[in-house]
């Protein structure tokens, strides 16, 4: 049980740069903020100071998150990898990994906090209720000690360079034309070995220039994940399930004229609106599976999403489960997310593992909670740097839709104007 206290702060923006900065002290840490673009029940969220909590491989995964979630009935924040595609399917993963994230993790934690305006609801553990008001003065009153001398030389590199990434594209396509596969999401990845970065200073400028709606901030012992998500994978809220996938990209324009031109372009380009369509074709019959008959519905098709780097096409299906369908049922029914796979989605995530270089590892994985009474929402990782601090080893992978129409050039330049925001915070974090 969690006792509840809430607050009303006068300057909610001082305090969570505050809040962020104080959970460091922890080994376990999730923030997921919404930069006020989405609407929820909170606008951001910390989860820190770690009860209890799991921890694995992909095997059986799904079935040991489910035994655990039943048995918390509270609130559990964490991770579910792109690999636990393998215990979904008969799959497997052999590819080079530098990062070693476990497959699933998830905690329960003592202390939270839910933002929503000016309003702070703090909610700990039972046993821990008498340190509610002194850490919320702590938090109030907290000073960071200097953040800036922890980076050493960051020297970016690519996995697969632009020759052999037009090759695999070609491989792609030969697939498409046998009629293989109609769409693959294929990711490449940019790395940097020996090298180390202040992960919440990176975070924070991450978050800054790109202020997207699925933010993160996780922290996992000497694991990180500096999230700049824009795309929502799953959410629950009551018998309502909700998936976002976003597929679709344009650059923004110089200036609003250009950018209103630039809008119109993507909404009308018919190979983007392809690359949509097909996932969201995936997505209602991933969601059919445990959705009361007749209830899954598209809400928003092919609608543009601005950001702070891109315009995006985004779609919103929706579905109704009975009351009684477990909430870790329903997310194993559409896992991987279709709009990090392609279609069909498991021929899709075979050419994949067979053509990607890297493990995706938490990459196109998915982060986000579950609360006591089974809901739940979770994030799409991508824009994403992922840090193995004892291994000094940072990494960011990009990609892009492949379809009938896709031309290598263009979406090898798809990735760099992706990849743009990650390698400018991580050469700046020097």
């Amino acid at each position: 049980m969690r006792t509840s206290k809430v607050y009303h702060l006068k300057n909610i923006d001082s305090f969570k740069v505050n809040l962020l900065a104080w959970a460091q002290q922890f080994n376990k840490v999730v923030w997921l903020d919404s930069n006020d673009a989405v609407s929820s029940n909170f606008d951001s969220v910390l989860a820190v100071d770690m009860y209890t909590e799991i921890k694995y491989d992909y095997n059986n995964s799904f079935e040991k998150l489910k035994n655990y979630q039943q048995k918390t009935n509270d609130f559990i924040f964490g991770y579910l990898g792109y690999d636990l595609k393998n215990d979904v399917e008969k799959l497997e993963s052999s590819n080079f990994d530098g990062l070693h994230f476990p497959d699933l993790y998830f905690f329960q934690p003592k202390k939270l906090f839910f933002i929503k305006g000016n309003t702070v609801e703090v909610k700990y553990l039972n046993e821990y209720k008498k340190k509610i008001d002194t850490d919320l003065n702590d938090i109030q009153d907290f000073k960071l000690g200097n953040k800036e001398n922890s980076s050493s030389e960051i020297k970016i590199k690519i996995r697969i360079h632009k020759d052999k990434y037009y090759a695999k594209i070609n491989k792609i396509l030969a697939h498409i034309h046998r009629g293989n596969i109609y769409e693959v999401s294929f990711c490449q990845e940019f790395f940097t070995e020996n090298s180390t970065i202040n992960p919440l200073k990176v975070y924070e400028e991450l978050n800054r220039i790109s202020s997207p709606p699925f933010a993160t901030f996780l922290k996992l012992d000497d694991k990180f994940l500096l999230s700049a998500s824009p795309e929502r994978f799953l959410k629950r809220t009551g018998n309502k399930i909700t998936s976002q996938p976003i597929k679709g990209t344009i650059k923004r324009g110089e200036n609003p004229s250009e950018d209103k031109k630039l809008i119109v372009q993507l909404e009308n380009d018919t190979k983007e609106r392809a690359e949509n369509i097909m996932i969201v074709d995936l997505v209602r019959n991933d969601l059919s599976k445990t959705a009361i008959k007749g209830s899954v519905k598209v809400t928003e098709l092919c609608k543009v999403y601005t950001f702070k780097q891109v315009h995006q096409l985004i779609s919103t299906i929706v579905s109704e489960v009975e009351s009684d369908t477990n909430s870790v049922d329903i997310i194993k029914s559409l896992f991987p997310m279709g709009s990090m796979t392609g279609a069909p989605k498991i021929a899709a995530m075979k050419i994949i593992e067979n053509l990607e270089e890297t493990k995706r590892s938490l990459y196109s994985g998915a982060v986000g909670y579950f609360s006591p009474t089974g809901g739940f929402d979770f994030n799409v990782v991508i824009r994403s740097i992922l840090y193995n601090q004892s291994e000094k080893y940072i990494s960011y992978s990009v990609g892009g839709a492949i379809t009938a129409k896709s031309i290598p050039e263009k979406e090898y330049e798809e990735c760099l104007l992706k990849a743009k925001a990650m390698r400018e915070v991580l050469l700046k974090s020097n």
